[in-house]
């Protein structure tokens, strides 16, 4: 704080500058006492220096900014440093009003006044009259009546009055209206409710549960704590377990089933509803027996004596205390040590105990000159990951400052040279000839070379491989020799040429391997003999290309299927064949007809809806004579038939059909129906199973295998091709191949998995055709490159054993015409010969 003299001195241009009309700035002395001078004031307050040291040592601790505030409305000087209004500013407040007589004295007395007042103050740091201009000051800053403004108080009187205003207890009611607490202001957005109508809830957003929660030994596993149940009434979940996922309501019933379940239960007049949980909870038979002390007004704990004696802790002889708890420190005795710092110490001693760590030692002396082309003294310590960085290559001959003359590029090479991109060069530089090494200049790529290298050494990640000592022939399966495995197709022997060079899009032979049966794109099925190539009968369809031709599995009947756009055809050449086979087809294809007046039979009439645009045609009378024994109108061009081994049901594939792209047809009753009354996709091939009553459809990229009987689906098998181009099955009917447009052929162990147990990548181009033997263990597949390709296959019957699959023969010798190769390939029954239809309008027969 300033000295005394220097808040004195400070205040008085203050004072002086207060208006006139405030008579209420200051201490009111100079209007109700008469004149004084300094001197005298001074004497004045000495005197009564007795009765400030009674209150001096407390009054330092009294607040007075309500005074400060009504001083400084009253137009107090706001730069005055002391909290309290100084005995010198009062002083200087009357001086205006003294006498004018004692100013000439006042420069003689300055100091000697400084030095009473010194003397004259108290060790609060005020004296008496300091209260008397605050109470003063205090009063006048109010509005009081005249007779209560001019009261003469006494000191003590005033003194009591000042410690009573400043010691009044604060109105806690003021301020209380402001909320304390937000907790109950939701965060979250107001939706409409689900359950309640017209009700609305808060949403809130989601959140993850922190771990850290030591309620999870609980039984009770929702933890939303001690709140009101009735929160969660519109909402579907009732709480949260210890990891944050919500708790759902659980199903209740109504007051008939609750009524119910407490006739029927025996336990349900022991249980409770757990408001938590919102379900019954059994009570225990500890729960029961407190609920029966207390009815009957006993302590509800059984283990509980409410007579044992007492036990004088701290009261009993010798054990008084003044307080129970000991504000002792805790002994040594009970500390625990770190676990881990145990460790990390034992750590240590053992390194210090093998020598790895040694206790003071002294620092080793540094060598003052290194060699610098050596690095034995950076020798690098043994480590099983350390690994040397790669050493550059040596310098070659083009790199010499004097190279050969071959070496140094002509004027040619340099444009050239230079002309090129900087990633095509052959080299980073031209190769220059210099006749002393002092002529030749700074390289200037060597900055960039260096910072590559550190690139690649620092980037670069260096790991070591042992190399392992495999002979590559030892890594090829051990497969049977081909010549150990014959017979097999090896050569061509027949040639069945087709007229003008026309696509030969199927093939087919008869069960009795006599015949082929070809479909070329002029409209004309041809029937070929097989032994010597002679074409023995031939049905022109005149309508559009053939599309596929299949010969009934059937030996005792003789039935061919062709498929042409819009319709399919059913042939025999009935001229050709003994005469009790023919008289059995007939019989098997004119019974419908036979059966009915009308020569056109609808579908499957009202039997099965959806097929009533399919139409049996007995044909004209000259084209029965021919062979054709009857037409099929279906929707769509059929791309595929395929016949059931009993040869009376045969399913046909139309792509461009929507619903009714799969069709079986029954022969003996003239009768359609679509198993499908929404197609899987776009189906590619069918195929029935040769033994049960399986149906096999391909899609896409899947093969689905139906139950016709269960009518049902069975399985969905994987293909992992982007586009199915051909099926068959095999006879034992557990395995599949498939071929694709992809090039790939996958073969299905379906006892195995639904995904392919061999895919085979052989061919160039699309694949078009596969087909098993239907006794010997081969199968065979045909391409867009003009390759067929043989294969042997062996399947066990031991399921433990894997399918033995050895390529044997690639077959060459139909041309590529169009991008198009072989189309289509049949085995013969019962030989070990193939026939095979390609696009350069050839039929070939491969013989062993």
């Amino acid at each position: 704080m300033a000295p005394r003299n220097a808040a004195a001195s400070s205040s008085k241009p203050s004072a002086s500058a207060r208006p006139a009309t405030n008579g209420h700035a200051g201490p009111s002395r100079a209007t109700t006492a008469p004149s004084k001078t300094k001197k005298r004031a001074v004497e004045e307050v000495s005197v009564e220096e007795d009765d400030e040291d009674e209150f001096g040592a407390g009054g330092s601790g009294i607040d007075m900014s309500d005074d400060e505030e009504m001083g400084s409305v009253d137009g107090a000087d706001e730069d005055d440093e002391d909290a309290f209004p100084e005995f010198d500013s009062e002083i200087e407040d009357q001086g205006p009003e003294g006498d004018d007589e004692d100013e000439g004295d006042s420069t003689d007395e300055e100091y000697e006044e400084d030095n009473d007042e010194e003397d004259s103050g108290s060790e609060s740091g005020y004296n008496s009259s300091d209260i008397d201009a605050m109470y003063e000051s205090s009063n006048t800053s109010a509005p009081t009546s005249p007779s209560s403004s001019h009261k003469n108080l006494t000191t003590d009187e005033k003194l009591s009055k000042l410690i009573a205003k400043n010691s009044i207890k604060p109105n806690e009611a003021i301020g209380t209206d402001a909320k304390i607490s937000k907790a109950k202001e939701g965060e979250g957005r107001m939706v409409k409710s689900k359950l309640v109508d017209g009700g609305y809830k808060r949403e809130y957003e989601d959140y993850e549960a922190g771990y850290g929660s030591e309620s999870s030994t609980e039984d009770n596993p929702n933890t939303v704590g001690n709140i009101p149940m009735e929160w969660y009434d519109d909402l579907p979940h009732i709480g949260y377990d210890v990891n944050g996922r919500k708790i759902f309501r659980p199903a209740q019933g109504d007051e008939l089933d609750k009524f119910l379940a407490n006739v029927e239960d025996p336990g349900a007049w022991t249980s409770a509803e757990d408001k938590m949980l919102q379900q019954q909870v059994q009570l225990t038979d500890k729960e029961l027996d407190i609920i029966r002390r207390l009815e009957r007004a006993e302590i509800p704990d059984a283990d509980y004596d409410p007579y044992q004696p007492t036990v004088e802790w701290f009261t009993g002889e010798g054990n008084e205390r003044v307080m129970p708890l000991s504000a002792a420190p805790e002994p040594k005795s009970r500390f625990v040590p770190s676990k881990w710092e145990h460790k990390k110490i034992m750590k240590i001693v053992k390194a210090i105990r093998e020598g790895r760590i040694t206790p003071n030692k002294p620092s080793a002396a540094k060598p003052k000159v290194y060699a610098i082309w050596s690095d034995a003294d950076q020798a690098n310590a043994p480590h099983a990951m350390y690994m040397p960085a790669p050493q550059l290559p040596p310098p070659k001959t083009i790199e010499s400052y004097n190279p050969p003359e071959e070496y140094v590029p002509t004027e040619e090479e340099k444009a050239e040279w230079e002309a090129t991109d900087k990633e095509d060069r052959k080299t980073e530089f031209l190769p220059a000839k210099y006749d002393a090494l002092r002529l030749v200049p700074g390289y200037k790529n060597l900055v960039q070379e260096k910072f590559e290298r550190c690139l690649d050494l620092y980037l670069a990640p260096r790991t070591r491989r042992v190399k392992l000592n495999i002979d590559p022939e030892s890594l090829i399966p051990k497969l049977p020799a081909p010549k150990e495995l014959k017979p097999f197709p090896i050569a061509c022997s027949v040639q069945y040429r087709h007229p003008g060079d026309t696509r030969v899009r199927a093939v087919s032979t008869s069960p009795d391997g006599q015949w082929v049966a070809s479909g070329s794109e002029d409209g004309v099925v041809r029937l070929w003999d097989l032994g010597n190539g002679r074409e023995v009968w031939r049905w022109d369809l005149h309508s559009g290309p053939i599309q596929f031709v299949e010969w009934s599995p059937y030996k005792e009947e003789s039935l061919l299927v062709a498929l042409v756009e819009g319709k399919v055809a059913v042939l025999s050449p009935l001229a050709l064949v003994a005469p009790n086979v023919a008289a059995a087809t007939l019989t098997h294809v004119n019974t419908a007809f036979a059966s009915s007046a009308a020569t056109t039979k609808i579908g499957a009439g009202k039997d099965v809806k959806g097929v009533e645009a399919i139409k049996w045609v007995r044909p004209a009378e000259r084209e029965r004579e021919r062979g054709v024994l009857v037409y099929v109108e279906v929707p769509g061009t059929p791309k595929q038939v395929s016949w059931h081994r009993k040869g009376d049901y045969f399913a046909t594939v139309a792509t461009d059909a929507s619903n009714k792209s799969v069709l079986i047809h029954q022969l003996s009753r003239h009768a359609t129906q679509s198993p499908f009354r929404k197609t899987p996709g776009q189906v590619q091939r069918v195929a029935f199973h040769p033994s049960k009553p399986h149906f096999f459809a391909a899609t896409q990229r899947y093969i689905r295998l139906y139950d016709l009987a269960g009518q049902k689906l069975l399985k969905t098998l994987q293909s992992g091709v982007k586009w199915i181009s051909s099926l068959d099955v095999h006879a034992g009917g557990d395995n599949l191949i498939v071929g694709s447009y992809d090039k790939k052929l996958a073969w299905f162990d379906m006892d195995l998995s639904t995904k392919p147990y061999k895919t085979l990548r052989y061919h160039n181009r699309a694949l078009r055709s596969v087909a098993y033997h239907p006794t010997l263990p081969l199968f065979a597949s045909s391409s867009d490159d003009g390759t067929i390709h043989i294969f042997h296959c062996t399947i066990y019957s031991d399921l433990m054993q894997n399918p033995l699959i050895v390529p044997l023969k690639i077959l060459r010798g139909h041309k590529v015409t169009d991008g198009l190769g072989v189309l289509d390939i049949r085995w013969v029954p019962g030989k070990p010969w193939l026939v095979s239809s390609g696009a350069d309008g050839e039929v070939r027969l491969w013989c062993s």
